[in-house]
């Protein structure tokens, strides 16, 4: 199960760097343009795909009934799932089409 304490090292970073995407949406603090599309490609595109699968490997993980805490530490699952619930919302909430309208 050493993948899976790797996937969810990967989906913290990926999850981290949501978040730096997330406020150069808000102000631009960085003039390196190289630099800033890495981040928002690590940040939306990655995030976006390796968190989510990192949760349902951890759903996965609980049904066959073993015990997640000895393959992961358990302040990197509730990271993970922070950086799921930001995600979702930056999803659901910010990009609401009818939100653009009022």
């Amino acid at each position: 199960m050493r993948w899976l304490l790797f996937l969810s090292r990967l989906a913290f970073i990926c999850g981290f760097f949501f978040l730096l995407s997330l406020s150069l949406l808000f102000r631009n603090w960085l003039s390196d343009e190289s630099l800033v599309s890495t981040i928002i490609t690590i940040g939306y595109f990655m995030g976006m795909v390796i968190v989510p699968v990192t949760i349902l490997c951890y759903l996965a993980v609980l049904i066959i009934r073993r015990n997640l805490k000895k393959y992961v530490p358990l302040w990197l699952v509730i990271a993970n799932l922070l950086f799921l619930f930001v995600l979702f919302y930056y999803i659901f909430y910010l990009n609401d089409p009818n939100d653009s309208q009022r």
